[in-house]
């Protein structure tokens, strides 16, 4: 197979985009370097599109590999023919290729083993030919009775003989492609319940089918899970006159013979015994495949989206950790992270101690110039959260609240990580200096996490763990990698997902950083240990160094590209000093006056580095979060029996799912706009529309106090007619 010929037809690229990215990625460059710093190579091509070929390329070499491995092993057995060579050459997929080598493969002992073992595969084979001369079977399985074979009748042999028939048919990868493309098309998937009467969440595939080729992934996902959990049986159906006629196209030869209604019985047997259960394997393996990753897509989009929400920068903020009986855990934090003072209210308790608690965050508020609240949504955030809208009313200042997931924390909190960061802290506070944190910077917090944990994907802990977590580290490589980081104040964690840098080295920065002090220019970091050439070349365009006398540090400039944007700065009449500063806004327009092109070429270098230098000049460690809409901050709190149908209100998109998207509407319950409320035209997803964090606004179609259900609109029209 031609990769790169395969790779251009696939992404729709120029073959030289293909061979230069192919080329990037087995030189070991990670996707955010060449995204970023080998625009010229690729022709400017997102991080996205390079991951997905990086993909492919791989899938494509192991079917590469594979494929020259079943080469081998066919050759071996001195059967490989021009014809199965080319076959193999054609074949486009693992599975076509697996079809190829099914006959050759090494069997457990079966029917058609045994048969073979008792020498019937010549009557099989003749029997197969179905000469219009020749006897019928019965007479020709006579010739091979043999008692010391363990063949005592013609009827024992011609049954043998069968068996044998029947599993070539089975092993034909024509037939199996032509039967697997026929389950596909028209194959229908059908659910029935264990116990009728047994209540469960599956209720509604007690009776259920659909077209295997119109089934969402969210309910192949649902019924996997119902089927393993013993509620649900599960089976796909084939017309079965369509199925037969694929096999007697196949096998029967149209002259006719004594033979050819012992091979269609053959064919049958061959269908109903050994076809049908494995290809019906495939089709389910290939249901929950492909849904698992369609599942992983949204969830590494929606775990994207959570990554580069707008952090509230510059603010103090009080983290409440809700909760009953062990009460409410708090944390106030500075605008850096650093924690100013910690401590436990109940505000579930008596009306004493809730008073007590009221007075203490009023205090905490004083005393340290609290700005906002950040609550978190888990057990008794409700009432948490109606507490503190008490409060802000309450008292003379200018602060606000926010409900935030804190799926994960309880995870961070109790992990090594959290136990170096705050050993003089217990588990219950780390959880409240997490939320805060939360608030503040999602990213820095978050990175801290297992990706896994943060809870907002669909059926998570149903995917394959290798790829769910390829997808996840790939986000959040990207994620960080686009918004950069503090050289000299980020986290082990945060350090290990920048490009190039693994955990041990990061460890090593931190290391460094707290024997020697802090980092005043890129240059330093060769000085750690295990941060070799490559590793430099890698991470050092991401990290930033505010304090660096070399403004170029605390931009996105590589120090590759530090002499060609220095003779910028000169051949346009600027200094360093000018760098994100009003004066140098003009850079842009003097260098397209010069000429786009002629400039690149007197500094040496492409016209997409130049303009992503002229970018970093004007606007210096630039966060792409800032452009973004701020998060929704509250200072009131609304509750499910205030709602009524058409009310319209502001929410926060919280999850995004095949089926729609669940919006915080400040009522503690999440609302469910449905994919077909999302908007008045066609969707194939939600995520055309919506994405984690977004402020939207909404209308209430019904809600159903006693199941918790509140169900939302988003088409405005429809409301007001």
């Amino acid at each position: 197979m031609d990769i790169i010929k395969e790779l251009t037809a696939q992404f729709n690229l120029q073959t030289w985009q293909v061979e230069n990215t192919v080329k990037l990625i087995d030189e070991g460059n990670t996707i955010p370097f060449i995204a970023r710093y080998r625009k010229e190579a690729h022709g400017t091509l997102d991080d996205q599109v390079i991951r997905e070929l990086s993909e492919r390329l791989e899938y494509l070499r192991n079917l590469d590999k594979r494929r020259e491995e079943v080469r081998s092993l066919i050759d071996g057995q001195e059967k490989l023919t021009d014809d199965i060579s080319a076959a193999l050459d054609k074949a486009s997929t693992i599975t076509e290729i697996e079809d190829i080598y099914r006959p050759f493969r090494p069997k457990r002992k079966t029917r058609a083993s045994v048969a073979r073992e008792k020498g019937l595969e010549p009557l099989a084979d003749s029997i197969f030919e179905q000469n219009t001369d020749s006897a019928s079977p019965l007479e020709m399985a006579a010739e091979y009775i043999n008692e010391e074979k363990g063949v005592p009748t013609a009827e024992d042999a011609l049954k043998g003989a069968m068996d044998i028939i029947a599993e070539n048919i089975s092993d034909d990868a024509d037939i199996r492609r032509r039967l697997r493309n026929l389950f596909s098309v028209i194959g229908v998937i059908s659910t029935s319940a264990v116990d009728k009467d047994a209540e469960s969440v599956y209720s509604n595939y007690y009776e259920f089918s659909e077209p295997v080729n119109k089934i969402a992934g969210h309910r192949v996902l649902a019924i996997d899970r119902g089927e393993r959990e013993k509620f649900l049986k599960v089976s796909v159906t084939l017309d079965a006159v369509k199925a037969s006629n694929v096999i007697t196209s196949a096998t029967l030869k149209p002259e006719g013979s004594p033979c050819t209604e012992t091979v269609r019985k053959a064919g049958a047997d061959a269908y109903d015994r050994l076809i049908y259960p494995s290809i019906e394997r495939e089709i389910r393996n290939m249901l929950t495949e492909n849904a698992a990753a369609n599942a992983i897509k949204v969830f590494a989009l929606n775990t994207k989206e959570l990554l580069l929400a707008p952090p509230v920068k510059g603010k103090t903020v009080i983290g409440l950790d809700p909760g009953y009986r062990t009460g409410c855990k708090v944390a106030v934090v500075d605008a850096t992270g650093k924690v100013l003072d910690t401590g436990v209210i109940y505000v579930t308790h008596s009306e004493a101690q809730r008073n007590q608690a009221k007075e203490l965050i009023k205090k905490l508020i004083v005393k340290h110039s609290v700005n906002c609240i950040s609550i978190g949504n888990g057990t008794a955030s409700k009432e948490t959260e109606i507490f503190a809208a008490e409060i802000l009313r309450e008292i003379n200042a200018d602060v606000s609240y926010m409900v935030v997931s804190e799926a994960g924390a309880s995870v961070y909190s109790a992990s090594k990580l959290a136990a170096q960061e705050f050993p003089q802290f217990d588990v219950s506070l780390r959880s409240a200096v997490s939320i805060a944190r939360r608030l503040q910077d999602p990213l820095a917090e978050l990175v801290k996490i297992d990706p896994k944990a943060i809870g907002v994907g669909q059926y998570q802990h149903d995917m394959p763990p290798k790829e769910l977590d390829a997808a996840l580290d790939g986000v959040i490589e990207d994620a960080v990698n686009s918004v950069g980081v503090d050289l000299n104040t980020a986290s082990v964690p945060l350090l290990s997902r920048v490009s190039g840098i693994n955990s041990t080295v990061a460890k090593n920065i931190v290391e460094f950083r707290d024997e020697n002090g802090e980092f005043s220019e890129r240059s330093q970091l060769k000085k750690v240990p295990k941060l070799g050439a490559k590793a430099f070349e890698q991470c050092a365009g991401f990290l930033r160094i505010p304090e660096s006398k070399n403004a170029l540090d605390n931009t996105g400039v590589h120090p590759e590209s530090y002499k060609a944007a220095k003779e910028l700065l000169s051949l346009c009449g600027y200094k360093a000093a000018d760098i994100g500063t009003d004066k140098i806004k003009e850079i842009k327009t003097k260098v397209e006056e010069i000429g786009s092109d002629s400039v690149a070429e007197k500094l040496g270098i492409g016209v997409p580095t130049l303009n992503d230098i002229i970018k970093e000049l004007i606007q210096p460690a630039r966060d792409p979060r800032d452009e973004l809409p701020p998060p929704m901050l509250r200072t009131d709190v609304m509750d499910m029996k205030d709602l009524v149908p058409g009310m319209e209100l502001k929410g926060t998109v919280r999850n995004v799912t095949d089926f729609g998207a669940f919006i915080d509407i400040g009522v503690h319950q999440d609302g469910l706009v449905h994919i077909s409320q999302i908007t008045n035209k066609f969707i194939k997803h939600p995520s055309e529309v919506l994405k984690v964090g977004e402020v939207v606004t909404v209308w209430v179609i019904a809600v159903d106090a006693a199941k918790k259900r509140i169900s939302l609109t988003m088409k405005q029209k429809k409301q007001e007619n």
